[in-house]
């Protein structure tokens, strides 16, 4: 039976092998009982849910253990009250990490009150946002802060059943996931009797197909029910009727990872980071136009321009930043003037974002901001379960004016129409899918309403991105090599051997082709 002692036996033998084979590497710095990673972009993160990862095998639970892993649940089972632990946590002000910020004590105090025979514990691990790789990357590396957290999460609320309802398109992940969970029940902590204690706590797994919708807590706890991925009307809370009707705890991947950590170092060292409404760090996955595309994580507080320049190195090529997307397909675009905005909660929220899972994507000149308003939107809509009249139709009304805008054919009252339309769907839809949809829409908007007049009213696109507006024209700087006019597909070029060429408008396919073959850049796009 597993026990501290076992636990400090194995740690006392694994972590000089570990901190070995780290120093043949060169890669890390260990100092005392810390263990980072050396490299300068690391030094200017702080790194909380992701401390275990490309430091552990996540296949070995060993070295999980020699990383202090399952300590907190050890020392929680044996010497806590569950409501000592919900105290803790509630102290921590640690906020949901999937979106909502949602504080997690309060969540779990809440599934704690209330009287029922069963509970369940739920890890939200469908990731769905494009571009989104946070919790991807903590499942494969970290596996077992995970099953820790959620059995820690059990024995506060009073439950001995989780479920980890995973992306089906994560097959290492999964791989992963079922190995920890193999290996937590050998030692013994998952399973019955943790710990000599009376907690019985296991965790099963739950594949979900791909649905976006599946993300949203209702909806995922209809899968794992095994019915259609459609979300609730919410009458009652998830804390209180959730799962088969029993209080149920729902926390994303990043949530739980920063469980065992608070319990190992404790409320105070915890809320030193980040800021006072929200203590602790965030993981992002920094994409797009930037030099390095990674995962991050900084204390929440950071500004924006840190986060994009410092540690994604900024916009390669030389070009423009134009804006940044936070909180994935629900989220808006926040432009240059706003890069000094601190990543946290509120703040996002007052300019127009989100803070969502995590997703950040940036844009530079060459991206047109109308055309990035019908990507996500064209993806809410791929993904809206149809349950309700306001996401499903509205979503598909505003996407429709969207492509006859890009197509230069929008109309004077565009703008109104989807601004009344933003409206309705946002207040009358059932679930957070449909609520947030509008965000990249009316965040560009508000900050590049100029983009879309353009479109509209010069029938142009002043990024040179949608293509039913390109113009191509053949500059003086043309040497009548005829290499454009040997390359076109559709014969549109005309002109002698050095003679400057001519362009048909009404031939152009606007493919580009003649402006790549061109060795004097003399081909340029309006």
């Amino acid at each position: 039976m597993i026990s501290l002692e076992i636990l400090e036996d194995i740690k006392g033998k694994v972590r000089p092998e570990l901190e070995n084979r780290l120093r043949k590497e060169d890669k890390y710095i260990i100092d005392g009982d810390e263990i980072g990673l050396k490299d300068e972009y690391y030094q200017k993160q702080t790194r909380i849910a992701l401390k275990n990862c490309d430091i552990i095998d996540p296949k070995n639970i060993e070295e999980y253990i020699a990383m202090d892993g399952y300590s907190s649940l050890g020392k929680i089972v044996t010497t806590m009250k569950p409501k000592e632990v919900i105290d803790i946590v509630k102290e921590s002000g640690l906020r949901g990490r999937g979106g909502a910020g949602f504080p997690t004590g309060r969540k779990w105090e809440t599934a704690y009150e209330y009287d029922a025979d069963k509970k369940y514990v739920i890890c939200n691990a469908d990731e769905g946002d494009p571009g989104a790789f946070m919790d991807r990357s903590i499942l494969e590396k970290d596996p077992h802060a995970v099953l820790e957290a959620m059995a820690i999460s059990g024995y506060a609320i009073g439950s001995d059943q989780g479920f980890i309802y995973v992306r089906a398109e994560y097959p290492v992940a999964v791989q992963r996931l079922k190995l920890a969970i193999e290996q937590a029940k050998e030692l013994g902590v998952l399973g019955n009797n943790i710990f000599g204690t009376d907690f019985n706590f296991d965790i099963e797994l739950r594949l979900g197909a791909g649905a976006f919708v599946c993300g949203e807590g209702t909806a995922l706890m209809e899968s794992i029910e095994g019915k259609r991925g459609m979300p609730r009307t919410k009458i009652y809370r998830t804390a209180h009727r959730g799962l088969w009707q029993k209080p149920t705890i729902i926390n994303n991947v990043e949530t739980f990872a920063n469980i065992p950590v608070i319990f190992q170092k404790g409320v105070d060292w915890y809320r030193s980071i980040g800021t006072e409404k929200s203590p602790g760090t965030k993981v992002f996955a920094l994409v797009g136009k930037v030099q390095r595309a990674d995962l991050v994580e900084v204390p929440m507080g950071m500004s924006l321009r840190e986060i994009i320049y410092e540690l994604g190195g900024g916009v390669p090529d030389g070009k423009r930043f134009k804006a940044v997307q936070t909180g994935g397909p629900s989220g808006g675009c926040i432009p240059e003037e706003l890069l000094d905005t601190p990543v946290d909660f509120e703040s996002l929220g007052k300019i127009g974002s989100i803070m969502g899972s995590g997703g950040m994507v940036v844009m530079d000149e060459d991206d047109c901001m109308v055309d990035i308003a019908k990507f996500f939107l064209d993806f809410t809509v791929d993904e809206s379960c149809g349950k309700c009249v306001p996401c499903r139709e509205g979503t598909k009304r505003m996407l429709e004016i969207l492509e006859r805008i890009t197509e230069g054919n929008g109309k004077e009252d565009d703008i109104d129409k989807m601004e009344k339309l933003a409206e309705t769907i946002n207040s009358a839809s059932l679930c957070g899918l449909g609520q947030t949809a509008s965000n990249p829409v009316l965040s560009t908007l508000k900050y590049f309403r100029d983009e879309y007049e353009a479109h509209i009213k010069d029938k142009r696109c002043p990024a040179g991105s949608c293509s039913e507006l390109l113009r191509y024209f053949i500059t003086d700087k043309c040497i009548g090599c005829t290499k454009c006019k040997k390359v076109c597909p559709v014969s549109c070029i005309s002109g002698k051997v050095k003679e400057i060429h001519i362009i048909d408008e009404d031939i152009c396919i606007k493919c580009g082709a003649c402006a790549d073959a061109c060795p004097t850049n003399a081909i340029i796009r309006k």
